[in-house]
C-alpha cells in the first residue's frame, strides 16, 4: 500500500530528526563531506526544510562517491525519502533518474 509506505517513511523521518538543529546538521556535513552519517542527516534536515532536490542531489552524489555497505545505507536512505516525498513527485521522478546513473 503506498499510502502506508509513505506514512512509515515519513514517521521513520520524524524520528530521526528529533531534537536536532538543523543548522549544526548542515554545518558539520559542509564540513565532513565524505562523512555518511553526517551527509544522511543533512539530507533529513533538507528534506523537512522543504528543499528535496537539494536532499536528493546530495545523497546521489554521496552515492557516487561511496561503495559497499556505506553506498547500500545512501542507496536505501534516498528511496526512503522518495517513498516520503511521494513516488509521482517532479523532484522524486528526476532523482530516479540521477540515481540511476550514479549506480550504473
Amino acid at each position: 500500500d503506498p499510502e502506508a509506505k509513505a506514512g512509515r517513511a515519513q514517521a521513520a523521518l520524524l524520528a530521526r530528526l528529533g531534537s536536532i538543529d538543523p543548522t549544526a546538521v548542515l554545518a558539520r556535513a559542509a564540513e565532513a563531506p565524505s562523512d555518511v552519517a553526517a551527509q544522511l542527516a543533512a539530507a533529513d534536515t533538507e528534506l523537512m526544510g522543504g528543499a528535496p532536490d537539494l536532499a536528493f542531489a546530495r545523497l546521489v552524489e554521496l552515492i557516487r562517491n561511496t561503495t559497499g555497505a556505506e553506498r547500500e545505507s545512501v542507496r536505501v536512505r534516498l528511496l526512503e525519502l522518495f517513498e516520503t516525498v511521494g513516488p509521482s513527485d517532479p523532484s522524486v521522478l528526476k532523482a530516479r533518474r540521477a540515481l540511476m546513473s550514479a549506480l550504473f
